[in-house]
């Protein structure tokens, strides 16, 4: 760290303006970018997803709570699993106080995990979380939103995982965003999602780690997010 350059306090400053242009830049090409994201063609979602929940069981267009637009996290919770991701809880963490704020601007956010509705209860429980779990069981939802995969989907390889054949992440779950919009008929189309480092925009930590010098400090690590716990286990 001490080999770090030391400038004047003028030296400083200009420096620094001259990283806010390319700071004013990168917001614009985020904007361009975020428009994107919202002009992608919809696709009408056929099948009837049936889940269950605290309030037993919901369908997908249930799900939206009166709202027409519905985001899930797609939270890594195996049925085997004592208890959930500690990144996918990271995010949690991070959108658990939001959700008043999404609902004012008409939009539900629900978390969707394949492990069974006691499982998950438990686990809300002991992280003292309040937002809706739900667990989408049998049903095919994550498995076509591509989070959750087969026994012999995961020993053969056979994964596609943020829209490509995928060996970096094998494993039965993986983490993911879907967002979906129901019309004024009750026609409910997906309209995006993210996967792998699609979703780290969302984790404010990460924005707060990359502006102190050290950074994430990762790049010891076997991997990225090794560092992490879940909150009650630092």
């Amino acid at each position: 760290m001490t080999d770090h350059a030391v400038v004047s306090p003028e030296e400083w400053l200009a420096a620094r303006k001259e990283l806010l242009a390319k700071e004013k830049e990168f917001t614009r090409l985020r904007d361009e970018l975020s428009d994107l994201q919202r002009a992608l063609p919809w696709e009408r979602v056929e099948k009837e997803y049936v889940f269950q929940g605290p309030d037993g069981e919901q369908t997908l267009s249930e799900l939206f709570a009166g709202r027409s637009q519905l985001i899930v996290y797609h939270f890594m919770f195996d049925s085997g699993w004592e208890e959930g991701c500690k990144s996918c809880s990271l995010m949690a963490d991070h959108y658990e106080r939001s959700i008043v704020h999404l609902e004012a601007r008409d939009v539900t956010l629900v978390t969707v995990s394949s492990a069974p509705l006691d499982q998950l209860e438990a686990f809300r429980k002991r992280m003292g979380w309040s937002f809706k779990w739900v667990s989408a069981g049998p049903t095919d939802f994550n498995r076509d939103y591509r989070v959750t995969f087969t026994p012999e989907q995961v020993e053969s390889g056979d994964i596609v995982y943020n829209y490509r054949e995928d060996t970096e992440y094998p494993g039965p779950e993986l983490p993911g965003i879907s967002v979906f919009i129901k019309d004024d008929d009750g026609a409910i189309y997906h309209t995006y999602s993210a996967y792998a480092r699609g979703l780290d925009i969302f984790l404010g930590v990460y924005r707060f780690l990359e502006i102190v010098p050290k950074g994430r400090d990762e790049d010891e690590l076997s991997y990225g997010m090794e560092w992490v716990r879940h909150h009650d286990r630092y």
